[in-house]
């Protein structure tokens, strides 16, 4: 029975297959969101039964990871692509076309980000960030390692109102980005290089994406722990309560 007070469950989606035929994901994404309250489990690729899924959750995260294979937008190949995995593709693309359809909330971090702008009619991606925009403002280090940049929020945003600051400090791990907005969604979000950093859905109740990834600042980092914290408590308050039934 899932009671409105409970702690909610966050579906989390996973990186794909290794070469030793494991699935797995990095655990500060576990971390931050039992920290913020929730009770999170991991969806792995490869599963049909999408719309069953997302019945038994109360929230989504689409996690950051490989690259997203340029076949799906058209794009062309480049030196930089790494980690595409077409599993994973058709999965969380499913997954995230049925969740948008749904109330429950949505939270996309970077891969995620890039992801849900496909399945909302992007039609390309930057399939690499230094040929376009330059390297003013790097979003990943020469070594592929995270790096800090600030990010700056639309005033009257809700991500600026939940994280209570205009401008804020992020961690980056990208190499790729959404180039154009997307219909349905409005960009709250973007880097000193112009870069797209961030969206939220105009008719979602509560779906936002940031191209940056909250769960490697959360719990040093007031404004990170913020919008985890903001959507758990969607997710909490989206829960589904259960008539109790007179006993025999």
């Amino acid at each position: 029975m899932k009671l409105g007070s409970s702690s909610p469950i966050i579906g989390i989606t996973t990186y794909g297959r290794n070469t030793d035929d494991q699935v797995y994901l990095f655990a500060n994404y576990l971390d931050a969101l039992r920290r913020a309250g929730a009770v999170p489990i991991l969806l792995p690729p490869g599963e049909h039964q999408c719309d069953r899924l997302l019945s038994l959750i109360d929230g989504l995260v689409l996690t950051g990871g490989g690259d997203i294979d340029p076949q799906r937008y058209g794009g062309s190949g480049h030196p930089t692509i790494y980690r595409v995995d077409p599993e994973r593709d058709r999965f969380e693309m499913h997954l995230a076309q049925l969740a948008l359809q749904q109330p429950k909330p949505i939270l996309g971090i970077c891969r995620g980000l890039q992801l849900l702008s496909l399945v909302s009619g992007a039609q390309t991606l930057v399939p690499h960030i230094p040929d376009v925009f330059g390297t003013q403002t790097l979003h990943r280090t020469e070594q592929a390692r995270p790096i800090e940049h600030p990010v700056y929020l639309n005033p009257g945003s809700r991500l600026a109102a939940l994280m209570g600051a205009e401008t804020i400090s992020v961690v980056s791990w990208h190499h790729q980005a959404v180039d154009v907005p997307v219909p349905g969604w409005t960009v709250t979000g973007r880097a000193a290089d112009g870069l797209l950093e961030a969206m939220e859905h105009d008719t979602h109740p509560w779906a936002i994406a940031v191209q940056w990834h909250p769960e490697m600042s959360h719990p040093d980092d007031p404004h990170q722990s913020a919008l985890l914290t903001a959507f758990v408590r969607a997710a909490q308050a989206s829960q589904v309560v259960d008539p109790v039934l007179p006993q025999s």
